[in-house]
């Protein structure tokens, strides 16, 4: 089977990437089991979705991509993994399982859990502010992560998430929730490749909103596979959201209506893209991480 172009960039950067967490972590002057602590749930596996999309739109506008720029897109995956742990505890999603592995609380309990947790995503800050890009730069990203990150973002959306255990929501309810829980991240990390690759006002825009949309079908196709998926697939529990009585997609708008959302969220990537193409954007290794809402491959 002949590889697209997206599956050879990901066989080329990945491994950067997950080099560039290890060189990180590695000079940490840090207790040996914080150390570990932190090292299991980066090492854990994962798509590194969020840093790729920030280098495929580095590479897109014609820019080398440099260290320095992996260096960055690795501080979001540090934050990412932060939240996984700390969703991962018996305060908030209470699962045994990630990507497969025992979660970081079966390993190391629960408080070492909450302080890799908590180091992970003080120490993504710090080395993003020790890049060797220009100050005007960094303060642009550090700003632009705190706030996806934090109780505008991510940090909010997972309180929407804790909520709603206790209320039903509606739709409008369920999207502003998912707009911080999941989208807030992939958002930046489309913003970060906007800024690092000197995108024109008018491509950010249409990126930041790409990187909106995408967010939001990354959630959507996550309830999906909850309902249709397989743990042995998934590497962790299913038709956990229904137990739990979580608001998700498919129990508001039933499996069928999911679907069909998550359909028109991929037409409106697919418009974005189309802007962009007007604005002299090269959109062809983007627009294949839309291969990722393949819902075929999970059912068979």
């Amino acid at each position: 089977m002949k590889k697209n172009n997206l599956d050879i960039f990901m066989q080329e950067y990945i491994p950067q990437i997950n080099d560039c967490l290890d060189e990180m972590l590695s000079s940490l002057n840090a207790e040996t089991k914080l150390k570990d602590a932190m090292q299991y749930s980066v090492d854990a596996g994962g798509k590194r979705l969020r840093p790729l999309m920030t280098l495929a739109i580095i590479k897109a506008n014609n820019h080398k991509i440099t260290k320095e720029f992996i260096r960055a897109a690795a501080c979001l995956e540090l934050i990412h993994t932060y939240s996984l742990i700390h969703d991962d505890l018996p305060e908030m999603d209470n699962d045994d399982l990630r990507r497969g592995k025992p979660t970081n609380h079966k390993v190391f309990g629960q408080a070492m859990a909450v302080l890799a947790g908590d180091a992970l995503l003080t120490f993504a800050f710090q080395k993003l502010s020790e890049l060797n890009l220009s100050n005007n730069i960094k303060v642009k990203l550090i700003t632009a992560l705190s706030t996806a990150a934090g109780p505008e973002g991510m940090v909010n959306g997972q309180v929407g998430d804790i909520q709603g255990e206790k209320e039903k929501y509606n739709l409008d309810q369920l999207v502003k929730v998912h707009q911080g829980k999941t989208g807030a991240l992939i958002r930046y990390a489309c913003y970060a490749g906007a800024v690092l690759g000197e995108a024109t006002e008018k491509q950010q825009t249409s990126l930041v909103e790409f990187g909106e949309m995408f967010g939001l079908a990354f959630q959507i196709y996550d309830d999906i596979l909850d309902v249709i998926g397989s743990e042995e697939k998934l590497g962790k529990k299913v038709h956990k959201d229904a137990v739990e009585m979580k608001n998700t997609y498919p129990g508001i708008l039933g499996l069928d209506g999911a679907i069909q959302h998550l359909q028109r969220l991929i037409s409106s990537m697919k418009e974005q893209l189309a802007i962009l193409v007007d604005e002299h954007f090269n959109i062809e290794l983007l627009s294949e991480f839309l291969n990722y809402f393949d819902l075929e491959k999970e059912i068979k």
